[in-house]
């Protein structure tokens, strides 16, 4: 997503002359996105998608973020450093955008108002008037604040698993970890949402979008602010935190050491270190040699220039997995020159030649990767750095590039790496398998 910026010189404009508190010190390896004074680093904008808003001709954005600049100055206030919402006007916005963090916030409201917090420009952590009296318990109210309210009925993570909310006229402090969609929040310190996929609000087909600003929202009544801090997580500690879920229920298939129980031409493979590099040249296909129905493997993969692989899903042994296997699922470099116009079912996380997954979650070359597989009967899920890019049966496509996939409706098989002669690296492989 394009990072919004509003000049500073501008934003000036939004601070108030009144006696300041110093924002506190944030926790080792935070940094303050609020310095308690001004509105630096903010500007303002509503409940607006972000895509609509990319598109927009640059002379149309700048009309709209002054017009949302003047908003802004009549209901947002700086005051002994708190920053002050009347409960009315657009949301104040970051300029810089954020993707995998950890979000600390404190915030104090008032009875009969609602809020919340928009991540990655998508609502949103909910706060809410948690009492009978503020009229609300018919959506969720109840419940408590803390949960990812514009998540679909009945989604993990729309309500809260405890209410944790303090009375009126108490501060209330969140902790929100977001690694891919998987959002985790804790409120007063009791964890409210575990690692839950939040849904992109804008386009329930498609995933929550890569990175995007914060935004604080205005809803109905005054809310205050502070102690707002941020930590970017990088892509070795997201991978461990991605993995820690369920691991205990997982098996590791590859020792680190050598292909002990896998099958198939072995003999180019290298084994080094734990990981599990694949032949520059040639190839083929390398199986487990224990046979699996409904399974969730989970691995880390490292991606060359140009790289090219996949993973075998109920191989039968032999012959070309793409077409006898249910499917392959393409491990693929989506940024190479080279594959720029490949049909959408041969890119990354793709079932090959039947459906297409979502671009563009990847990590840059030369960083490991977390993927997680789910097959169950006919239907495949894909997981990539936290973020579903493909959820599909297969017993329903019809439609094939190319020639039919004839092993698409096979029950069990082997689990597999295609070689397709670029050294793509694999280490962690993990299976788990399903009842």
């Amino acid at each position: 997503m394009r990072k919004i910026t509003v000049p500073l010189l501008l934003l000036c404009g939004l601070s108030v002359l009144l006696p300041l508190a110093e924002a506190a010190d944030p926790p080792e390896g935070f940094t303050s996105i609020f310095n308690g004074k001004d509105l630096t680093g903010w500007h303002g904008m509503g409940h607006f998608n972000p895509n609509k808003l990319n598109q927009m001709s640059a002379e149309d954005r700048a009309k709209k973020h002054a017009a949302d600049l003047e908003n802004a100055k009549k209901h947002w206030t700086v005051e002994n450093g708190e920053l002050v919402n009347d409960g009315k006007g657009v949301y104040l916005t970051t300029d810089k955008s954020y993707g995998d963090m950890e979000l600390l916030i404190d915030y104090k409201t008032v009875a009969k108002a609602d809020s919340g917090i928009y991540l990655r420009a998508s609502p949103q952590v909910q706060i809410w008037d948690y009492t009978k009296a503020g009229g609300k318990w018919g959506i969720g109210a109840d419940k408590g604040s803390g949960g990812l309210w514009n998540n679909s009925k009945g989604a993990p993570g729309k309500d809260p698993s405890v209410l944790a909310d303090k009375p009126f006229g108490e501060w209330n402090s969140f902790r929100i970890l977001q690694v891919g969609d998987r959002t985790s929040v804790w409120l007063n310190g009791k964890q409210v949402i575990d690692m839950a996929p939040m849904e992109n609000y804008w386009n329930r087909k498609a995933p929550l979008q890569r990175s995007g600003p914060i935004q604080l929202q205005t809803h109905g009544g005054e809310i205050r602010w502070k102690n707002i801090a941020i930590r970017e997580i990088k892509a070795e500690e997201a991978n461990k935190l991605l993995s820690k879920a369920g691991e205990t229920e997982f098996t590791s298939i590859f020792n680190g050491k050598d292909l002990s129980g896998w099958a198939g031409p072995i003999g180019p493979y290298q084994v080094k270190d734990g990981v599990l590099t694949c032949p520059k040249r040639g190839g083929g296909t390398i199986y487990t040699k224990k046979i699996y129905s409904d399974f969730v493997v989970r691995f880390e993969f490292k991606m060359p220039r140009g790289g090219n692989n996949g993973l075998a899903i109920r191989y039968p042994g032999k012959g070309d997995t793409a077409y006898v296997g249910m499917c392959e699922l393409q491990v693929l470099d989506n940024s190479a020159k080279g594959y720029a116009k490949l049909d959408p079912r041969q890119y990354h996380g793709s079932a090959y030649g039947m459906a297409a997954a979502h671009r563009g979650y990847q990590r840059p070359l030369g960083e490991w990767n977390y993927q997680q597989v789910t097959v169950q009967g006919s239907k495949i899920r894909v997981e990539l750095n936290g973020t579903t890019i493909l959820d599909t049966d297969l017993g329903k496509v019809t439609k094939f590039m190319g020639r039919k996939v004839g092993g698409k409706d096979r029950k069990e098989g082997h689990f597999g790496f295609a070689g397709h002669g670029s050294p793509v690296q694999y280490r962690n492989v993990r299976i788990k398998t399903l009842k």
